[in-house]
């Protein structure tokens, strides 16, 4: 299935599941939804955490995708949204329709399942994925850098790989900086705030096993963390794990 083709099933109810391992070698994205008057303070403090926020799109006066997926509709394109109310989790919905409005700017923002393609070929493989399982994510100690109002802690993914092919990682995801690129973190969890491997903030528990260690990747869901930290009054996330699917491809973005 290519990515129209999951795009239509997903805007026709046919598919509400975490889309890692889906449409393999197709670029995914976060996505957020803001009110235009945070949108350029938003900007600036993304451009200032590039590590955890690479914008690939910002889609003004209009829900539909013009540079990574031609007209795609990102009102009911992504299998699952969040809508928060003064940093409060309101509804998960399927279609956002009844929540657009033209005062809405959209992020789309890369995502580390774009470069999961690359290590399976490479034959590392990934347990979430394996499993059909979402990625385990955890919110952290590490300080994002403060714009007027934007300010919080970042959340990482983390996949458990062989230690023998933790080099080999590295470098494959180095090349891959409009997508979070190489891991923040290797082994050690507390270091960076999380105290409790097996209990994830977000996503599934995916098992480390003896020869494996965690290894950890900034993460776009560190967005809607911080959002929720500073009490925004309305915004829109995609839910994590459920991303919007690209007609770009992950070589796109290879450099």
């Amino acid at each position: 299935m290519n990515a129209k083709e999951l795009r239509k099933l997903i805007s026709s109810g046919g598919f509400n599941k975490p889309t890692a391992g889906y449409c393999k070698g197709h670029v995914q994205t976060n996505m957020l939804v803001l009110l235009k008057k945070y949108a350029d303070d938003f900007e600036e403090f993304a451009k200032q955490n590039n590590k955890a926020i690479p914008i690939l799109e910002i889609i003004h006066n209009s829900h539909t995708s013009k540079i990574l997926a031609n007209s795609a509709n990102l009102l009911n394109e992504l299998p699952s949204y969040n809508i928060f109310e003064n940093g409060k989790l309101i509804k998960k919905v399927n279609n956002m329709e009844v929540y657009y409005t033209k005062d809405l700017v959209f992020f789309l923002i890369g995502c580390s399942f774009t470069f999961e393609h690359s290590l399976q070929e490479a034959l590392i493989p990934l347990r979430h994925i394996d499993q059909q399982k979402n990625v385990s994510m955890y919110n952290t100690n590490i300080k994002l850098n403060k714009v007027n109002i934007f300010e919080g802690n970042m959340v990482v993914s983390m996949r458990s790989i062989k230690k023998d092919k933790v080099a080999d990682v590295c470098v494959i995801t180095s090349h891959y900086p409009k997508t979070h690129g190489s891991p923040i973190h290797i082994g050690y969890p507390n270091m960076i705030g999380i105290n409790d491997i097996n209990n994830p903030d977000y996503g599934d528990k995916i098992e480390i096993k003896n020869d494996e260690i965690a290894v950890f990747w900034a993460c776009g869901v560190s967005v809607q963390n911080m959002l929720e930290n500073i009490k925004l009054p309305f915004f829109i996330t995609h839910t994590p794990g459920y991303m919007f699917i690209c007609d770009k491809k992950d070589k796109d973005y290879y450099v």
